[in-house]
């Protein structure tokens, strides 16, 4: 019984230096399969980590961006005979009806009606309910749209020496002579003063509130006798400090013609300043009062 014992243990047995070098290859691969699990893992998250950070940095930038250029343009009222290409590209023109806009102005021809900038350019339905309430036309254009179903009253003619001075009319004049409310009165009275003085009889139109039934009766009464002596400025060559008098510019409107003037070398025409985003051109021909061209 013990020899056959004896025999089998025999085969199990193993010399210490196999067994030294077994315990040996056993712990290198375990140290070898630790770090292949541990390391490219902790590199591969801290390079995924700074990747994403990255991403993200750019994911803000670009949000940032999109909210500063949303807040600093928002479509306002603007001339449709003026638009320029980004305008044009803001509103969702296309170029082929923009080109058609171009070439019908180039020859020298006004958009006077939303039915002619939807012949002239052939812009979809669609985007012309969305743009067309933004149109804002001169003011003559929209006083000659206006259908008068009544007979227009009749004032007595006067000549310009039976008339009286329209720099020098009081509120109280102006409420019991011509029946203006005395609000409107007195809103005329206060822009005379802040404008030093009517120049001419078109400024009347400045005045909100006042029907033109109402300024007609005035002017067949009265009229702009005292001029105050002034020199028109020329428009190419004025400084933002000279544009500032004239009363219907303040400092932001005054350095927004001097730039687009220095950006466009000059302008031959008035009408032009209408491409300035939020210009309007509403009031052009009291502006030209106290301006030229050349």
């Amino acid at each position: 019984m013990l020899p056959y014992m004896k025999i089998i243990k025999s085969h199990f047995e193993i010399h210490s230096r196999f067994r030294n070098g077994i315990i040996f290859l056993v712990i290198l691969i375990f140290l070898l399969l630790i770090t292949l699990y541990f390391y490219p893992s902790s590199v591969n998250s801290s390079n995924n980590f700074e990747e994403l950070a990255t991403f993200q940095t750019q994911i803000d930038s670009l949000k940032k961006e999109a909210i500063k250029k949303k807040k600093s343009y928002k479509l306002k009222p603007f001339n449709p005979n003026f638009i320029t290409d980004y305008k044009g590209y803001v509103i969702g023109m296309s170029t082929e009806e923009l080109d058609r806009l171009y070439a019908y102005r180039k020859e020298n021809k006004w958009i006077n009606s939303i039915s002619d900038f939807k012949k002239v350019t052939g812009v979809s339905d669609s985007l012309l309910t969305v743009i067309s309430p933004l149109f804002k036309f001169p003011d003559w254009v929209n006083n000659s749209k206006k259908s008068k179903s009544y007979k227009e009253q009749k004032y007595p003619v006067k000549s310009f020496a039976q008339k009286e001075d329209l720099n020098h009319v009081t509120s109280v004049t102006l409420q019991k002579e011509i029946g203006v409310p005395d609000f409107i009165a007195e809103r005329i009275i206060k822009h005379r003063k802040n404008i030093n003085g009517f120049i001419s009889d078109l400024q009347l139109k400045d005045i909100v509130g006042l029907y033109d039934n109402q300024r007609k009766k005035i002017l067949s009464l009265y009229t702009v006798k005292t001029n105050k002596e002034f020199e028109k400025i020329n428009i190419n060559k004025a400084s933002v400090k000279e544009l500032m008098e004239v009363p219907y510019f303040d400092f932001e409107t005054a350095l927004e013609i001097k730039d687009f003037i220095d950006e466009n070398k000059g302008i031959l025409d008035f009408e032009e300043l209408g491409k300035i985003e939020g210009f309007s051109i509403e009031n052009i021909d009291r502006i030209a009062l106290y301006l030229t061209i050349n």
